[in-house]
């Protein structure tokens, strides 16, 4: 997947999501890609997996493609305790992500490519500035309802699985 048309999203405030570099988030947007369109209503719930968190299981729609991504939380008027969204990247790098179009509150962890939460974050509905990840090894990011790492507590340094494994066996595993 290509993602570097991603950061003109993030510049001109169209997707919930961006990944950026932190010295490219003011450049002048690139050309969108002309596949995936501005997110105008909520996307049909997407496949889900079981996720651990450590103890903690969370029923998780995985958000993979282009527009999946780009959609995300949009429009949705709630989420259950123990539901998530997690978006999938082809490759770690920095991440930001915001709140365009998503009035239910939100926690977002940012993960490696091991499956460890580096960094967690409550999100404000509505926001557009968007939350940037301290780290350039971001390649998952979980999105749960506000307060639910500290509720279950999940911090950082916890070990994200499914039930097929790692997040990478799960997602990349070579066929």
């Amino acid at each position: 997947m290509n993602f570097s048309w991603t950061i003109g999203w993030a510049v001109i405030g169209t997707c919930l999501l961006a990944g950026c570099e932190r010295s490219v988030t003011t450049a002048a947007p690139p050309a969108i890609n002309p596949i995936v369109s501005v997110p105008t209503k909520v996307q049909p719930k997407l496949p889900a997996i079981k996720v651990w968190l450590g103890s903690q299981e969370l029923v998780t729609e995985v958000a993979a493609t282009d527009l999946q991504i780009h959609t995300g939380m949009m429009f949705r008027e709630a989420i259950a305790e123990n539901e998530a969204m997690l978006f999938v990247f082809d490759r770690p790098e920095y991440r930001a992500f915001w709140m365009k179009n998503v009035s239910v509150p939100l926690s977002c962890a940012y993960i490696d490519p091991d499956g460890i939460i580096l960094e967690i974050h409550d999100m404000t509905p509505q926001e557009t500035k968007p939350i940037e990840s301290a780290s350039d090894r971001i390649q998952f990011v979980l999105e749960t309802k506000q307060g639910w790492f500290e509720r279950n507590k999940v911090s950082t340094g916890t070990v994200v699985r499914t039930e097929r494994g790692s997040l990478t066996e799960t997602f990349f595993r070579r066929r």
